[in-house]
């Protein structure tokens, strides 16, 4: 990482408003530094003010704040991706994907839901604090090849578990693959939880949904 990667990670994750969409705007649009890097980079700023809203540093405030930022520097990269790759006229596959009850977090979420579209998949997003039984009319209604469960705080670990045992007591499960992602996520959450597999970054769910759907 660049000193002034790293200064962007650390502008966002102190709430330096400012200063942060300042630097993020001159890196796209002057030194068109590559759009989809600067979106990882508000990801680990993301993840670093998750780390501290879970160790009580930070408050609901900071959240939202954190994701208003983040939406306006991503409103400026998705035209400049676009722009670089276009949209695939074929759609691949069908992805539904929102955030498990209990967790208002959205911006990893609408990240993947962008890559995913702008590499040609037909995604529905579902929101954010999504009920189980919601997850599972839209999965009836929208018959999807994918399903990701999107979830930035610990407790929503809990949350993808009980949603994923849902799927399977409610007969819907076999039809569809699915992925995890958001905040700490790892091996040992993925199979705490049952899903397939899980993605650290929107790149990477790209890359399970293309892998998945060329296997099927």
């Amino acid at each position: 990482m660049t000193d002034e990667e790293k200064r962007l990670v650390d502008l966002l994750s102190s709430m330096e408003e400012d200063e942060a969409l300042a630097l993020a705007k001159r890196m796209l649009l002057e030194d068109h530094k590559d759009p989809i890097r600067v979106l990882e980079l508000c990801r680990l700023a993301m993840d670093a003010v998750g780390k501290l809203f879970a160790e009580g540093e930070y408050f609901l405030p900071e959240l939202v704040l954190a994701g208003e930022m983040l939406e306006q520097i991503s409103a400026i990269a998705k035209p400049l991706i676009t722009q670089s790759g276009g949209a695939a006229a074929k759609k691949r596959g069908k992805v539904l994907i929102g955030t498990v009850h209990g967790d208002l977090h959205d911006i990893g979420k609408n990240i993947v839901c962008f890559m995913l579209d702008i590499n040609g998949f037909e995604v529905k997003d579902i929101g954010i604090d999504v009920p189980v039984k919601t997850f599972i009319e839209e999965i009836n209604a929208f018959q999807p090849d994918v399903v990701g469960l999107s979830g930035f705080l610990t407790l929503a670990f809990d949350s993808m578990k009980e949603t994923i045992a849902a799927f399977e007591s409610e007969g819907v499960r076999q039809g569809f693959k699915i992925m995890i992602g958001g905040g700490q996520i790892d091996e040992t959450v993925r199979a705490y939880t049952g899903a397939d597999a899980f993605g650290v970054n929107a790149v990477e769910a790209v890359n399970l949904c293309k892998k998945w759907l060329e296997a099927a």
